[in-house]
């Protein structure tokens, strides 16, 4: 293929994607992602990682990860998904995505080979990422789970240690619709004698993942047990100091390992991580007067934490651009949004996305009061238009709203 958009639509149009499509994209076993890996010579040997599971938290934990590796001088690489304005961003190497020629010539060398075995855009990305950290020679890289975690197609690295963030109720057609079941599908990234570190637990996960780490005599930590005050980040999500929380249990465990990661590392690295590692979408500030935020939590445990610091803002009004995906279960998010926001309804730009108008009416029976819009840049255009410099605009629902949205910016 000539071009590098070329080669970035065949692979997100060719087969299924989860992102896009739903479940049917969800693969139930790792063979491809084997075979996949035994033709390109086992590049996930070649390198050392870090694995990030959980349902919130799993990529500001991992961009933050790299940022304190990167500041240790360490050559790092960083996986994670989905994308919110190119498709590189999901491959980087300490913050540099992945040149357009890398794609095109990994889609050209292999396009014949993905389609013989059909296989997912997931798979063939994540190949892609590992054929690249290898041929890079990366010292470590920073390897987010894309769904779940026994199933996935990254479930193929040994690593350095793995982390599973926390667990909540997301994707449970087919994760489980019980914590239990949920945490059991995250807790597949624990191997045997690999260090672990959980995030967050309620019993009923901290039970499985117990479990397993005993089964597998992997030697675990609980960040939530640990006190880490004082630390800050140039992430300003509430919910980071979860995170943090996390990431620093995580170097302990690979100062322990013989890791040289110093304090300033740890403190100049959670403090850059946007320069460092081109996070964006986690309440992140787009602009000021009106001020505009958007963010990319999507599920009821995310939203609550987000829609607590929104609330906490001040602003004479509040206008929320909302849109999100078709199988969510919205009488669990739409109870959590305040009634006095004015709303701007609309569908993300995906197959997946949920028509504005059904949004738009179901809000309704919520006490969500707004207009449906076909856009998301239709939608925050009209929003922009009508708030005053004191109001707040937020932008969210959806990983794939807020993509539409920075396409603006």
């Amino acid at each position: 293929m000539s071009n590098y958009q070329a080669s970035v639509n065949w692979l997100f149009e060719q087969l299924p994607m989860y992102q896009r499509v739903g479940d049917s994209a969800f693969k139930k076993d790792l063979s491809n992602s084997l075979l996949l890996a035994e033709e390109l010579g086992h590049p996930e040997k070649h390198f050392k990682s870090i694995h990030v599971a959980g349902t919130n938290g799993k990529g500001s934990t991992s961009h933050m990860l790299a940022s304190v590796l990167q500041q240790s001088g360490y050559k790092v690489g960083l996986y994670t998904s989905p994308h919110l304005k190119d498709f590189r961003e999901r491959i980087r190497v300490n913050g540099i995505m992945i040149g357009e020629e890398e794609v095109i010539r990994f889609v050209d060398e292999y396009k014949e080979f993905f389609e013989e075995n059909s296989l997912s855009f997931f798979e063939m990305t994540v190949g892609l990422a590992f054929h690249y950290f290898r041929n890079e020679k990366v010292d470590i890289a920073v390897i987010e789970v894309g769904l779940g975690g026994r199933l996935d197609s990254t479930n193929i690295i040994t690593p350095e240690v793995s982390v599973i963030t926390n667990i909540g109720f997301d994707h449970t057609q087919m994760l489980g619709d019980t914590i239990s079941e949920i945490a059991a599908e995250k807790a597949g990234i624990i191997k045997q004698g690999i260090p672990v570190v959980i995030g967050e637990t309620v019993p009923d996960s901290r039970f499985v993942f117990e479990q397993v780490a005993e089964q597998q005599l992997a030697p675990i930590s609980f960040a939530e047990e640990m006190n880490f005050d004082g630390y800050t980040s140039d992430l300003k999500g509430a919910y980071q100091t979860r995170n943090i929380r996390t990431v620093l249990a995580t170097i302990g465990v690979m100062r322990d390992a013989g890791w040289n990661i110093s304090e300033e590392a740890v403190v100049h690295g959670l403090n850059k991580v946007e320069k460092n590692t081109g996070l964006m979408g986690r309440w992140q500030l787009l602009q000021e007067n009106p001020k505009v935020i958007c963010d990319t939590a999507h599920n009821k445990e995310g939203l609550e934490i987000v829609l607590r610091q929104l609330l906490a803002q001040n602003y004479e009004k509040l206008h929320i651009v909302l849109g999100t995906v078709n199988d969510k279960d919205l009488t669990k998010i739409l109870p959590l949004f305040p009634k006095d926001a004015i709303y701007y309804f609309s569908r993300p730009d995906i197959p997946r996305g949920l028509q504005a108008e059904i949004l738009r009416d179901t809000a309704a029976q919520f006490g969500l009061k707004g207009k449906a819009y076909q856009q998301v840049g239709e939608a925050l255009s009209v929003a922009l238009n009508s708030a005053e410099k004191n109001d707040v605009v937020f932008i969210g629902g959806s990983t794939f709203t807020v993509a539409d949205a920075l396409l603006t910016y």
